[in-house]
C-alpha cells in the first residue's frame, strides 16, 4: 500500500497545483474567512456520505484537533495571500516541508531518517529556485503566510495520528465541519459576507471546495494511514513543480534556467523518498512509524 499511498499524495499535489490560482483570484470578491467558510462547508458536505459509509466509532477528538489546526493555518494563509507577493508566498508556504520532520523531532522525539531530511532540503531549495531565487521585501502578509506553514505542518502530524482510528473520510469531513463553524463565526463577525459577493467567486469556491479540499485532503488522510507526515510533506512539495508546469502549459509562462533547476531539485526530492523506502507495512489502520530504518529498494507492502 505504501506505493499507492505515495501516488495518492502526489495526485493531491497535482490538484493543488491548479488550486493556487483559484485561491488568489477569489479574494477579489470575498474576504478570506468567507472564502474559507464556503470552501469548508462544501468539502464537509461532499465527504459526508462517504463518512457515513465508514461507520462508527468516529474519531471526534482527532476531528477537533485537526479542525482547529486547519482553520488557523488556512485562515492565516488566506489572509496573508491578500497582500503577500506571489514570489514570497510560493516559497514561504513550502516551509512546512522541513517543519513537519522538525516538529516531529522536537515535540514527538521521532527521528525521520536521513533520506527524509535530504528530501526536505532538496524540496525546499527547489521551491526557492522556482520562486525566482529571491524574496521580496517582507510585509505583514508575508509573515502571515510564513506563520501558516507551522499550522500546516501540525495538521499533517495530527492527520497521521488520526490514521489509527481507521476512519479517514469521517475524520476529514469532521475537520471541515469544525473549520466551517469557526470560519463562518469569524466571517459574520468581521466581513459581513453577501450572496452577491459569494456568487462572484462561485467558480473558485466550488473548485477549491470540491477538488482542492474534499478530494485532496480526503486522499491525504487515506494515504497517511500508511506513510508518515514528514514523508508526505516531501511528496507534497511536488505541488510547486506542478503549479509551475501548469502555468507554463496553460498560461504561457516560461521557466528560466533557475526555475528548471528548482524543478529538477523537487523531482530529485520526490525520487529520493521513492527509491529509499521503508520496511514492512504497518498493521491495517496504523500509520508507519517515523523512526523505522530506511531500506533501499524495499516497498512498504
Amino acid at each position: 500500500m505504501g506505493r499507492k499511498a505515495d501516488l495518492l499524495v502526489l495526485f493531491a499535489a497535482l490538484i493543488w497545483g491548479f488550486g493556487y490560482l483559484a485561491q488568489k483570484t477569489a479574494m477579489a470578491d470575498v474576504g478570506p474567512l468567507t472564502f474559507l467558510a464556503c470552501r469548508a462547508t462544501i468539502a464537509a458536505l461532499v465527504l459526508l456520505p462517504f463518512a457515513f459509509r465508514e461507520g462508527s466509532p468516529r474519531p471526534w477528538g482527532w476531528m477537533a484537533f485537526g479542525g482547529v489546526a486547519f482553520f488557523l493555518a488556512a485562515a492565516v494563509q488566506q489572509t496573508g495571500m491578500v497582500t503577500a507577493s506571489v514570489t514570497n508566498t510560493a516559497f514561504l508556504t513550502a516551509l512546512y516541508i522541513v517543519l513537519a520532520p522538525l516538529i516531529a523531532l522536537i515535540l514527538l522525539r521521532r527521528q525521520s531518517g536521513a533520506v527524509i531530511w535530504l528530501g526536505a532540503a532538496l524540496a525546499l531549495a527547489g521551491a526557492f529556485a522556482l520562486a525566482g531565487g529571491r524574496l521580496d521585501r517582507f510585509g505583514i502578509g508575508d509573515w502571515l503566510v510564513m506563520a501558516s506553514s507551522i499550522g500546516w505542518a501540525a495538521y499533517m502530524l495530527i492527520t497521521e495520528g488520526a490514521g489509527r482510528a481507521g476512519r479517514p473520510l469521517s475524520y476529514t469531513s469532521g475537520v471541515f465541519a469544525v473549520v466551517a463553524a469557526l470560519a463562518w463565526s469569524g466571517a459574520l463577525a468581521t466581513e459581513a459576507p453577501t450572496f452577491n459577493a459569494m456568487q462572484g467567486a462561485a467558480v473558485e469556491i466550488l473548485f477549491v471546495g470540491v477538488m482542492s479540499s474534499a478530494v485532496t485532503f480526503g486522499l491525504m488522510a487515506i494515504a497517511m494511514r500508511h506513510i508518515p507526515a514528514p514523508r508526505a510533506a516531501v511528496l507534497l512539495s511536488a505541488e510547486a513543480l506542478f503549479a509551475a508546469l501548469i502555468a507554463t502549459a496553460v498560461l504561457g509562462e516560461r521557466l528560466d534556467l533557475l526555475g528548471w533547476i528548482g524543478a529538477a531539485l523537487i523531482m530529485a526530492a520526490v525520487a529520493a523518498v521513492q527509491i529509499w523506502r521503508r520496511g514492512p507495512a504497518p498493521e491495517p489502520g496504523l500509520p508507519v512509524r517515523a523512526n523505522e530504518r530506511l531500506a533501499p529498494g524495499r516497498g512498504s507492502r
